[in-house]
Parts: structure tokens; sequence; C-alpha cells
């Protein structure tokens, strides 16, 4: 702000003690009938007007000075108010001929303002232009005429905040219009019924054009979209989708309210990144922010529904799959490393949640591993498989890495474990009709549990891995502990028999296994050594 507003900001105060008193007795005349409205709106031109012109005057005569800039706006604010009087609230204009009206003193205002560089006008105009509704009981509800005011007053203190570089009055307009959007509602009480009630349109049509302002206020300023601008412009989406979950209570899902706020911040980041070539503040703020707002809008999609936690699982599964694939494309690591945290807590979610949830059956016939349910599983442990296998860097050491990516590995293969666990207790569940099925269940855990403990065997002793053979020997110690003092209880059949004699067969595999391929290994390999492969570990 210069000097002349920081030495003068008591002119300001003062003339909106005038357009106050002005106002007022506009009110007072109208409760005692002692005038015409006709001779009203005259007098309020005069007076208006006269001051313009002598403010002008003064400046004509001699060099323009702080006291014609106060008289000029003195005036410019008496014409705002008559304007107010006349066609916004007390429906004596037609809205064109207020819209010609205040086009016509903004123009003129602006143009001096621009020509002279009067800054203390345009804040003393801006001001009056906003108080002045502000002050007037409506009488009727001229809301629209109110929007077109307050539209011609944005677009031109946005156009010389922009080529003048005076932030504050964007600042204010901002402020005083919606402010004057909460006075309007609290006062005229508009009707919110249906999908676009007139409340709404103004909301989003303010919304929509701050959006656009800011936009192009940071253009103008040298390409620099941060600073109040920024704080301004999200601001501008808080106070909007307040507005519009109030409004539409009830009658919009408050998720596609979000959504829509969301998707419009998105495309300004988008295109804030697109012009700039750089990861500005700005695109950085309304890019993630936007993506945020859909991500908590679609995590409401299903809600009530049985099958939500599944549609959960493939949503935060797709937005893992995004950052990890912009983020390598792009070549920006921070958006995988914000994925992997996502992706564990999708797992541990997916593990909780799995055993309540719908199969995800196909036209109502069960196919195992053919389910939307497996699918899922494969899903995210193909994202760990991934991960293993294509270690982010950058924010970690090698060694790092390798042991991040042997977590990786592991933390897939139990998701496979979850997957056998899962679809054989759907099988029996659908096609296994007898007394001892829990029986034969039970053992057929231990049977697939076993055998994909020898496979985890197998593969870490292949690849020189200890941590598989050692995550392999753990299984199958559980499996046995499990086949043996829990399995084995109760009537004895000969399938539960075959289940051990299989056990037992994989048993000593293992041995042969450890014998063949054990000595290979070096003393110099740790738990969690991986391959020689610098890219960590296969799967």
């Amino acid at each position: 702000m210069n000097s002349n507003i920081r030495k003068h900001w008591t002119s300001l105060v003062g003339v909106l003690f005038v357009v106050a008193a002005f106002v007022t007795f506009f009110r007072y005349s109208i409760d005692q009938g002692w005038v015409s409205d006709a001779m009203k709106i005259g007098a309020g031109l005069v007076v208006g007007v006269g001051l313009a012109l002598g403010g002008l005057s003064a400046t004509v005569r001699s060099r323009q000075s702080v006291v014609s800039e106060i008289v000029i706006g003195t005036g410019a604010c008496i014409l705002f108010a008559t304007f107010s009087f006349a066609g916004i609230f007390y429906d004596m204009w037609p809205s064109i001929t207020v819209l010609i009206a205040m086009g016509t003193v903004t123009a003129l205002v602006s143009a001096y303002a621009f020509r002279f560089d009067s800054r203390l006008l345009m804040n003393i105009a801006l001001a009056g232009g906003l108080v002045s509704p502000m002050l007037m009981q409506p009488e009727t509800d001229q809301v629209f005429t109110l929007f077109l005011f307050l539209l011609v007053l944005n677009a031109a203190y946005f156009f010389l905040s922009v080529a003048k570089r005076w932030s504050e009055l964007r600042i204010a307009a901002f402020g005083g219009t919606w402010v004057l959007y909460a006075i309007y509602f609290v006062k005229f009480q508009p009707l919110m019924e249906g999908l676009w009630s007139m409340p709404i349109r103004y909301a989003f049509a303010a919304f929509v054009l701050y959006i656009a302002g800011f936009l192009y206020a940071s253009w103008g300023n040298n390409r620099c979209f941060d600073g109040w601008n920024l704080y301004l412009s999200l601001t501008n989406g808080v106070l909007f989708g307040c507005w519009a979950l109030y409004i539409w209570n009830g009658d919009v899902p408050a998720a596609a309210t979000v959504a829509m706020i969301g998707a419009i911040y998105l495309i300004a980041g988008a295109f804030v990144y697109k012009m700039t070539g750089k990861a500005a503040l700005y695109s950085l703020s309304h890019g993630f922010g936007g993506a945020l707002l859909l991500l908590i809008a679609a995590a409401q999609t299903g809600a009530g529904l049985e099958s939500k936690p599944l549609i959960n699982v493939y949503l935060w599964s797709a937005v893992v799959v995004a950052l990890i694939g912009i983020g390598r494309n792009r070549r920006l690591p921070i958006l995988q490393w914000i994925a992997i945290p996502i992706w564990v807590v999708v797992c541990c979610y997916w593990f909780a949640v799995t055993w309540d949830t719908p199969r995800g059956e196909w036209f109502g016939v069960y196919i195992p591993f053919l389910n939307w349910g497996a699918i899922s599983w494969i899903v995210l442990a193909a994202i760990g498989f991934y991960l293993a296998k294509n270690p982010v860097g950058k924010f970690a050491s090698v060694q790092d890495e390798k042991v991040l990516a042997n977590l990786y590995a592991l933390l897939s293969h139990i998701i496979i474990g979850g997957l056998l666990t899962v679809q054989i207790e759907n099988v029996f569940e659908e096609y296994v009709i007898n007394p001892s099925g829990a029986s034969l269940l039970q053992i057929s855990l231990s049977v697939a549990w076993g055998v994909y403990a020898v496979l985890l065997f197998l593969w870490g002793s292949y690849n020189k891995q200890k941590l598989f053979v050692w995550f392999g020997s753990v299984v199958l110690v559980i499996v046995a502990v499990k086949a043996i003092f829990f399995d084995l209880s109760g009537e004895e059949t000969l399938y539960k028999v075959l289940a051990m004699l299989l056990l037992g067969l994989l048993s000593f595999l293992i041995s042969w296994v450890n014998g063949k391929w054990g000595g290979k290994q070096t003393a110099s390999e740790t738990p969690l050594s991986s391959n020689d492969s610098d890219t960590g570990v296969s799967p």
C-alpha cells in the first residue's frame, strides 16, 4: 500500500461516514414521505455528479492532489448509493439502466485512476460501491441487478489491480462480494429448492469468477502464482463449498459438490503447470487439493452398499497406480513415496474387511480366482511386486532400497497367502456340502499353505535370498503346528492321512533343496540381502 493511503486512510473512513449519512437520509426520507422517489434520485445524481466534476475541475486547474481524489471518490460513492437505491432494492430502474449507469461511472473512475495513478480514489470508490448496497434496507428482491452491479465492480477492480499492481483492490472486491452474498442470503431468505436455484447460481458464478480472476491476476503479475492470489483462490473454494453444501443439503449428495470443486481446482492446477512448465506452489496446492477432494468424493461412492470395502480397495489401488505412473513418467519420486504408505494401508484395510465383504461374483456365479474379490488381492500383490522390482530411489541409499524391496515382496507374498485362504474358504462355502466340510476346509488350507511355503523356500534358495527361505520355513512351521495340533483333532479320515503324507513329502523336498542349493550360499550373505541386481529383488 502506497504512502498516500497510509497517510489518508482516515479520509477513506470519512467518506464511508458520508455515504452512510447519505443512505440513512434516503431511508429516513422514505419513512417520512418528504419527497418523491424521482426527486431523491435526482438529488443523488446532482450531488454525485457535482462532487465528481468539482474534483475533476480541481485536477484540471492545478496538479492532481489528494483532495481532488477524495472529492471525486466521494461523488462516485454517492452515485453508487443512488444506483443502489433506484435499481437494486427499490425496483425503480430496470436492470439494463442500472448496468449502463454503473458501467459508465466505473469506467470513468477507472480511466481517471489509470491515467493519474489515483490509488486512493479507487479504494474510496470501491469501498462506497460495496458499502452502499449493504446499508440499504431492501423492499424488493432485485438480486439480479445487485449481482450485475458486483460483476461490473469486480471486472474493473481486478483489471486495475493487475495493471497497476494494486493488490488491495482485488482483496477488497473479493471480501466485499462474499459479504454481500451473505447479506443477500440472510435478508431475502431465498428459495433453495431444486438443483439450480438462484442462490446456487450466484454462488457458483462468484466462485468461477474468482477462480478465473485470481488466475488472471497471477498471470499478469509476471506469472507469479503465489501470495494473496493463491490464498484467496483457496479461500474462494472453501466459501463456495460451505454455501453449496448448505444450499444443496438433501438435493445433491455432498460427494458430488466436493467432486465438482475438486475437478475445477485440478483443472486450474493443471492449467498453471502446463503454462508455466514447472510445479509452482499454485499448481501443487490446487492440483493436489483438487485430487484430494476428488478422492474424498470418490470414497463416498457406494456408501451403504455391502460391497463398499471392495470399491474402496479398487479406488485407492487406482490412486496408487496413478501416483506411481505419474511419478515415474515425470521423474517425481515424491509421488511414488506417497503411493507406498497408501498401498500398505489399503493392504491392511483389505485384510481386516475382506472376511465380511461380498465375493464379487460375476453374473451370480462364483468362479475361484476369477471374481472381484480375488482380483483385488491380485492387484495389491502386483503393485507390491512392481515396487520390489523397481525401487523408488533418490531418497534412500542403495542398501536401504534393497531392504525395502525385500519388504515389498514379502508383503506381496503375504497378500498371495490371503488370496489363497479366502478363495479356498469360498470354494468350500459354495460347493462343499457335508458335515465334515469344516474339517476338510482346515486340512485344505494347511495343504495350500504348505505348498506355498515350499514355493517360497524354493524361490529363496534358487535366488540366494535368505529372507524368503526363512519366511517359507516359518510358514511351514506354522502349518505343521496347525495340522498336528488342530486339524487332526476329532475323527480321523483318509483325507487327513493323505494330507499329512503330502505335507511330509513337502518337508522332505525342502530338506533336499536345502542340501542341494544351500551350500552354494556364501557366509557373507545377510537375511535381508538380495540378488546381484541393482534393482533390488525379484518377487
